[in-house]
């Protein structure tokens, strides 16, 4: 993406929507980088990266970007469910409770509260 400009960044984010739409992680990833890159406070854009990191099995740079989001949006429901499912698929399912528990908090949609496991003695 040679020139970066706002209305190259919506165009780009929408093409890379409908990337992960379409099952091409790598590809949204290619035409979220510089968007990030030119306008790193734009937490749509990283959570859109974190979730295309997730579908490519990127968990590191998944983990990372959507630790970026929760420091800016500590009661995003999602990004919390999002980073519980990308610890749990890392094997550290002790620590994704922890944020399946506050996406439950924060919005009671019943996955989130199905994945809490708020009846478990556990976490």
């Amino acid at each position: 993406m040679p020139d970066v400009t706002p209305e190259t960044t919506v165009i780009a984010y929408r093409a890379a929507e409908h990337l992960l739409d379409a099952r091409d992680p790598r590809g949204a990833i290619k035409l979220l980088d510089p968007v990030v890159s030119a306008y790193p406070e734009n937490t749509a854009a990283r959570l859109l990266r974190a979730r295309a990191f997730f579908l490519a099995a990127q968990l590191r740079a998944a983990e990372q970007e959507f630790g970026l989001v929760l420091e800016r949006e500590p009661d995003n429901a999602f990004a919390h469910f999002a980073m519980a499912r990308t610890l749990q698929r890392a094997g550290r399912g002790g620590e994704s409770l922890r944020h399946f528990r506050l996406a439950a908090a924060l919005d009671p949609r019943p996955e989130y509260v199905e994945a809490a496991r708020f009846g478990d003695r556990a976490g």
